[in-house]
């Protein structure tokens, strides 16, 4: 399952992370969200080659601003610290996997 992440550590789990780390900025109230949340704890069963996590971002806006994070659900890939990939909206897993997959591949 995806690791709730806050201001706080934000830079020590997921900027700091050895492998590859995705991000899942999103609301409670957010309908997509609720949509994407399965398939993210799904694909962070399934890739284990990457690390995933989950932003509030009505707890911590201050982060979401910090990437730009306008429309919800917003999914990045930061890879060695920086950002290298970045979806918004409802994605199927199949579509999500793959983008996952090259950002890591550097694709």
């Amino acid at each position: 399952m995806a690791k709730e992440v806050t201001i706080y550590e934000f830079d020590s789990e997921v900027l700091d992370s050895s492998k590859p780390a995705v991000v899942d900025f999103y609301a409670d109230w957010c309908g997509p969200c609720k949509m994407l949340a399965p398939v993210i704890n799904e694909l962070s069963q399934e890739m284990s080659g990457c690390e995933f996590f989950k932003v509030n971002i009505d707890n911590d806006a201050d982060l979401a601003s910090r990437y730009g994070v306008m429309s919800i659900p917003t999914v990045m890939v930061f890879k060695g610290g920086k950002p290298v990939m970045t979806s918004v909206g409802y994605i199927s897993k199949q579509e999500l996997a793959g983008k996952i997959e090259d950002a890591v591949n550097g694709r």
